[in-house]
């Protein structure tokens, strides 16, 4: 049985859609910056996994379906976003070492998920879950993989919320990362649901999760009338992160 909830995914979509097309708007009038690169393709592929649990909401559950779901869901989640935000806490090179060994272990765990025979007993007409997967295994991959983006990408938003608490004019900005920090926080706890079958969870809290990282997002680049006028002229960024010159010049 279909619930309202279950079409929650289609309104995701589309704002994910419209905050990656804002992203990418961004990156063409600045030049080049790897970080909006990464941010930008994060919100197209969180996108490209609401897609696919929208497409199972009206047309039912498919096999090609459900792994791009895994994939694009459970294995890149937030990992390209806190890729984007490595990219300005940690000097280039070691940023881009870490982007290499991102990527490769997805293809790899990706592999996996393509190859994972399914347990079609366990399908559900109408929902997905991972409990089909019979290579029990392949499972175990995603935490992982969560973890690197639960490291930078909500720790990088705490860290910044952190440093701009006591800063004059800069509260918006203290404000705007605790919603990043949550809204990031929020799909990794309905993910631990969807591992007992509770998908409907998931759903929800991508929704909330995405329109508190936009808001988030829109209170960073929010000007303060007593912020000092190198914070007025100063290009916004999705995550605040350090106080190095490269970083401030792209906040």
């Amino acid at each position: 049985m279909r619930s309202v909830i279950s079409f929650i995914p289609i309104a995701t979509t589309l704002v994910a859609l419209g905050f990656a097309a804002t992203l990418f708007r961004r990156y063409a009038r600045r030049g080049p910056g790897a970080h909006l690169l990464w941010w930008g393709f994060g919100m197209i592929t969180f996108a490209a996994g609401t897609l696919t649990e929208s497409a199972t909401t009206l047309f039912g559950w498919h096999e090609p379906i459900f792994r791009a779901w895994y994939i694009a869901g459970a294995l890149l989640g937030g990992a390209p976003l806190a890729q984007g935000t490595v990219f300005l806490l940690l000097p280039e090179r070691t940023a881009r070492r870490l982007a290499v060994l991102l990527v490769a272990v997805i293809l790899a765990a990706s592999l996996a998920v393509l190859l994972t025979p399914l347990d079609y007993r366990l399908v559900q007409p109408y929902r997905l879950s991972g409990t089909v997967i019979r290579w029990h295994w392949v499972r175990m991959l995603s935490p992982f993989i969560n973890l690197y983006a639960v490291s930078f990408l909500i720790g990088g938003a705490v860290y910044s919320a952190i440093r701009y608490y006591r800063r004059v004019g800069a509260r918006h900005r203290f404000i705007g990362n605790l919603c990043i920090a949550v809204g990031a926080l929020l799909p990794g706890v309905g993910g631990a649901f969807t591992r007992f079958g509770h998908t409907e969870v998931l759903y929800v809290t991508e929704f909330i999760g995405l329109l508190l990282i936009y808001l988030g997002y829109r209170f960073n680049i929010a000007y303060s009338p007593t912020a000092g006028p190198s914070q007025h002229t100063a290009q916004p960024s999705l995550v605040v992160a350090s106080d190095r010159e490269r970083i401030a010049s792209a906040s």
